[in-house]
């Protein structure tokens, strides 16, 4: 009976932990689109920024922009700096505070026998604070004057202390986020 108890409790403590780290790490995406537009007939586009909207520095901007360049151009889009571009493009970031969990059991019991006061083993519980990114990105066809295609996608910057894991997270974000632009025909 108290092994079983144990294996409970200990497969209970497993299944937070790696529950815990997965949503810490799953980036959620979500389009819409403005119904009846020719996304074909689009060829250009430019970057602009959304007034009175907060930016990071110049080296995550260029970051940021450099990723959805690259799935832009995968898309058949090309970057001006021209008065002519086909597209207005711009992105907005909001980056938050979020408490992350971590809990360690060692010894004779496991982590939540011992947080229940039944003394066997010891746990350890943890927190930490990482910051999760939302990015929103907006498209508006420039001789419409009109919003075409807005997405976002949260979780996106997590800084961590490793350059490249950074740039691979964005880059993986801004490719999730894009694969629905030009939106799917019916």
């Amino acid at each position: 009976m108290k092994n079983n108890r144990m294996a409970f409790q200990l497969a209970v403590v497993g299944c937070l932990i790696l529950f815990g780290s997965l949503t810490a790490l799953a980036q959620d995406v979500r389009y819409n689109f403005a119904q009846g537009t020719d996304f074909s007939k689009y060829r250009t586009y430019k970057w602009v920024r959304v007034p009175d909207a907060t930016y990071p520095d110049d080296i995550l901007d260029g970051q940021i922009k450099q990723a959805i360049d690259t799935q832009l151009s995968m898309k058949g889009l090309t970057k001006t700096d021209g008065d002519t571009a086909d597209l207005y493009i711009a992105y907005q970031l909001s980056i938050s505070n979020q408490t992350q969990w971590n809990a360690y059991g060692m010894g004779g019991g496991v982590g939540l026998a011992r947080w229940r006061g039944l003394g066997m083993g010891t746990a350890t519980a943890t927190s930490s604070t990482i910051k999760i990114g939302t990015l929103v990105l907006d498209i508006y066809d420039v001789a419409a004057k009109q919003q075409v295609w807005r997405g976002d996608a949260t979780k996106t910057l997590n800084p961590s202390k490793d350059q490249q894991k950074n740039l691979a997270n964005l880059q993986k974000a801004m490719a999730k986020l894009l694969k629905n632009y030009p939106p799917p025909a019916k």
